[in-house]
């Protein structure tokens, strides 16, 4: 239960977009406290503190999180008003669900549950419908280079194969691109990515695997 008299951050501020939020960091005191806990909580501590009433804890947990969780929602919906509006609404339901929280995963792997469960509403309203990439298992792989041990974004070193490497992204399947996402900008293991995506282990790694390969394909013709 929230203690008495804490203040809840304001959603309309707080999770509107990646840069909103500065303006609840001007007091001195949530200064502080953002510095004291910053490196020394961890993401599930930090939850615990602001469902506890804390919430300059959840402001740390926010810039900690909005960047990555932003371009993933932009990557996997394609369209920048419905991207703000999911970003806001992931954010609305940890806010909403606070009194509730209890540690049964890593923070990160909560966020991105609810950030794809969202995701997956998204597609389901469109006229497109789900993509057929959540229902297929990945295509065959054969076609594809066998893994080198290099990972396709340490292979972009400058700005114009950094620019193909996102065109590359771009044209992997909803499915796949979204492990590769959790991944690479929510530095996220298989097993949380199963998780937070409710398939079980070796689905995760097929995604991710045929993500990592076709993307290594497309690399392999700038050499």
């Amino acid at each position: 239960m929230a203690q008495e008299g804490a203040r809840t951050p304001c959603p309309s501020k707080v999770a509107r977009r990646p840069s909103a939020g500065a303006a609840l960091f001007k007091h001195p005191a949530i200064q502080y406290a953002c510095r004291t806990m910053d490196a020394s909580c961890s993401d599930e501590q930090l939850m615990l503190k602001y469902r506890d009433g804390d919430a300059a804890a959840f402001e740390i947990l926010y810039l900690r999180h909005k960047g990555p969780l932003f371009r993933y929602l932009r990557r996997q919906c394609g369209n920048a008003a419905t991207c703000e509006e999911l970003f806001q609404d992931v954010w609305m339901k940890i806010i909403q669900a606070r009194e509730r929280y209890t540690v049964q995963a890593k923070f990160t792997t909560y966020l991105y549950h609810i950030a794809h469960n969202r995701l997956i509403d998204f597609y389901r309203r469109n006229s497109r419908g789900l993509p057929p990439s959540y229902d297929q298992e990945p295509p065959d792989m054969d076609s594809l280079p066998a893994d080198d041990g290099r990972e396709p974004e340490r292979q972009a070193c400058n700005e114009r194969t950094l620019e193909y490497l996102d065109e590359l992204v771009g044209q992997l399947p909803e499915a796949q691109r979204e492990a590769f996402l959790m991944r690479e900008q929510a530095g996220m293991s298989l097993d949380e990515i199963a998780e937070a995506t409710g398939v079980n282990r070796e689905t995760a790694k097929s995604r991710l695997r045929y993500a990592v390969a076709k993307l290594r394909q497309g690399m392999s013709k700038l050499s």
